[in-house]
């Protein structure tokens, strides 16, 4: 696990332990009598955080732990020491999700649109600069009026990812972003999410983006098999498969 001392300066450096973290203590779930995850425990600090595991080993159902999307059976969950059960409301407003497929959270009819509901209930002048800045960051400016049906599937979690980045969360967790991307738009898509200034989870099928974290889990029928250093745990999840 990466150094839990606190870094000198305010923002931690690579590798380095964040100021606070996720902790999941001896976590159960269990969906129609079947266990899929089995008495996880584990303390995220590090600022960018893998999940690495073959399908059905229980990283999708772990991230989403992490903003209440799931809850334990046993167990709990604290993301900056908030309950996900206990403080939902809150949970969700530090927490920003990144779905697989971006038509579970593209929820309006054009890209200015979806952005604008992010923002709600703040001043319109700021609405309006935020989004264009959003549009620009993420190559969309000549898309941001068009029907987000008609975007291609990467503009699409392009979109997805501005959405959610938007909206300033301290913690972002993406479920395998890159899976339904060719190799350029899961290049881009992992660049912004490494690039930005909200902490990572990301779980992954992509062991490139894997690697370029500064931490790494790896998880085999329910349980956390390996943590550490990217390199050491994906050699061990590539051993794990021969």
């Amino acid at each position: 696990m990466p150094s839990e001392a606190a870094p000198s300066a305010a923002i931690p450096a690579v590798g380095e332990a964040a100021p606070s973290a996720i902790e999941i203590d001896g976590v159960t779930v269990e969906r129609d009598g079947r266990a899929i995850l089995r008495g996880v425990s584990a303390r995220l600090a590090a600022r960018r955080t893998a999940v690495i595991g073959a399908n059905g080993s229980g990283k999708s159902t772990f991230v989403r732990l992490l903003n209440g999307l799931v809850l334990p059976t046993v167990g709990a969950v604290t993301v900056d020491g908030l309950d996900t059960r206990r403080d939902a409301r809150a949970v969700r407003r530090r927490v920003g999700f990144v779905f697989t497929d971006p038509q579970a959270q593209i929820l309006m009819p054009t890209a200015v649109e979806d952005l604008r509901l992010s923002l709600r209930g703040r001043p319109r002048k700021e609405i309006d600069r935020r989004v264009a800045e959003a549009l620009h960051a993420h190559g969309l400016e000549d898309r941001g009026d068009i029907p987000a049906s008609a975007l291609s599937g990467g503009q699409k979690q392009l979109l997805a990812l501005a959405s959610v980045l938007i909206a300033d969360p301290a913690l972002l967790v993406a479920d395998e972003p890159t899976t339904l991307l060719d190799l350029r738009n899961a290049r881009r898509i992992g660049d912004l999410l490494l690039a930005g200034p909200a902490r990572l989870v990301v779980a992954t099928h992509d062991l490139d983006l894997a690697a370029r974290c500064d931490h790494a889990l790896l998880f085999d029928d329910g349980a956390i098999t390996a943590s550490g250093d990217p390199a050491t745990v994906i050699d061990a999840y590539r051993r794990s498969c021969a």
